[in-house]
C-alpha cells in the first residue's frame, strides 16, 4: 500500500458530504479521490473540498477504477452488506457506515467474505477512535470508579418533519435502534468488554419502525438502561455509575455538533469529595478513524473496531427488537 490512501465515496449522501467528504480530505494519508453518483450536481459539493476529485456515473465504473485504494460507503442501512461484499468481491478494503447489516446473522457472511479476500472491512463506528471514549475505557479498568453497578444513556434527535427521511422508513432499514442503539449499546460493551446476558425493552414504533426504544439488560457485572429516540428533543450523555464514582460523558456521539466532548468522574463524597473534568474540544472523530483506517491498511495496525465488535452490538439490538 502507498503512503497516501485513494479514497472513493460510493453515493453522495447528505452525511458523507457533511462530515466523511471532508474528514477525507483532511486526514493524513489521505486523499478524497472519487465519488460515485448518477446526479453530477450532487458531486459539485465534494469537487469544492477536493477539486481533484472524479465523478464516476455509477458504482461499479469507480470499483473497476485501480486508481482507487479504498472505499467509504455511506448508502441507506439496507443496501450495507450487498455493496460491503461488492467492494470487497472488487479488490478493495471498505469502511462502511454504521449499521453494517440489518441483523447479527448478516455480518457472519461479511467475516466470511473478509477473511477470504484478506482485505480490511470495518464499520464506520466513529467514536472509539475518539480520545474521550479512550480515556473512558482506560479509567474504568484502571477502576476509577469500583465496582460498576449502572449504565445509563440516552441519545434522542426529533426528525418527526421528515416522513420521507431514510431513518423513518422500514424498507431503508430505518429506525432509532439501527441508526444510534450502536452507540449507547456499542459504547458499553467497547467500555467494558462484557456482553449482555439478557435484553429485555420496550418500543413504540410508527410506521413500522421504532421511534422510541427504552432497552435494559443485565450484563454479567452491572445493569444497562439505554434510551434513544427519533421523537424527542435532542439529548445525548452516556454514564458509568460505580460504587466509588461515576464518570459522565457528555457530547459522547456527535463531539462538536451536539456540544464540547467532555468526561467528568466524581469520586468519594462529603468533605473528601472530588470532580475531575477532560475536555476534548475541536478533536474531529471522523478524520481519526480515516488515520486509523490507513495505519491498518499501510502498517498492519490492529483496526479498532472489527466486524465481530459489529455483529456483538447488532445481536443485542436483534435481540431488543425482538423483545419489544
Amino acid at each position: 500500500m502507498q503512503d497516501t490512501v485513494r479514497w472513493g465515496i460510493l453515493g453522495a449522501a447528505n452525511f458523507a458530504r457533511e462530515h466523511m467528504g471532508p474528514a477525507i480530505h483532511a486526514a493524513k494519508g489521505a486523499a478524497l479521490t472519487g465519488i460515485a453518483t448518477s446526479d453530477p450536481a450532487k458531486a459539485a459539493p465534494f469537487q469544492a473540498v477536493a477539486p481533484d476529485l472524479k465523478v464516476y456515473g455509477d458504482y461499479d465504473a469507480l470499483l473497476a477504477d485501480p486508481a482507487i485504494d479504498a472505499v467509504y460507503l455511506p448508502l441507506p442501512n439496507h443496501l450495507h452488506v450487498e455493496w460491503t461484499r461488492k467492494v470487497l468481491a472488487a479488490g478493495k478494503p471498505v469502511l462502511c457506515e454504521k449499521p453494517i447489516a440489518m441483523s447479527a446473522g448478516e455480518i457472519d457472511g461479511l467475516i466470511a467474505a473478509r477473511d477470504a479476500s484478506g482485505l480490511l472491512a470495518a464499520e464506520a463506528y466513529m467514536i472509539v477512535h475518539h480520545p474521550q471514549w479512550q480515556r473512558a475505557r482506560a479509567l474504568y479498568r484502571e477502576g476509577a470508579i469500583g465496582e460498576l453497578v449502572l449504565v445509563d444513556a440516552v441519545f434522542s434527535y426529533d426528525n418527526s418533519g421528515d416522513p420521507g427521511n431514510i431513518r423513518n422508513r422500514p424498507e431503508t432499514g430505518g429506525g432509532s435502534l439501527p441508526d444510534i442503539g450502536v452507540y449507547t449499546i456499542g459504547s458499553a460493551r467497547f467500555v467494558t468488554g462484557e456482553e449482555p446476558v439478557e435484553v429485555a425493552a420496550a418500543i413504540r414504533r410508527e410506521n413500522g419502525v421504532d421511534v422510541f426504544s427504552h432497552v435494559t439488560a443485565d450484563f454479567p457485572s452491572f445493569r444497562y438502561s439505554s434510551i434513544t429516540s427519533m421523537r424527542m428533543h435532542p439529548r445525548q450523555v452516556v454514564a458509568f455509575h460505580g460504587r466509588e464514582g461515576v464518570m459522565t460523558l457528555t457530547a459522547p456521539f456527535n463531539a462538536n455538533v451536539f456540544g464540547e466532548a467532555r468526561l467528568e468522574l466524581h469520586r468519594g463524597g462529603g468533605a473528601g469529595a472530588s470532580v475531575t473534568v477532560e475536555r476534548w474540544p475541536g478533536v474531529n472523530q471522523y478524520v481519526l478513524q480515516v488515520e486509523a483506517f490507513g495505519r491498518t491498511l499501510r502498517e498492519g495496525a490492529a483496526y479498532p473496531w472489527t466486524l465481530e465488535d459489529a455483529k456483538g452490538t447488532q445481536a443485542v439490538i436483534d435481540a431488543a427488537l425482538a423483545a419489544g
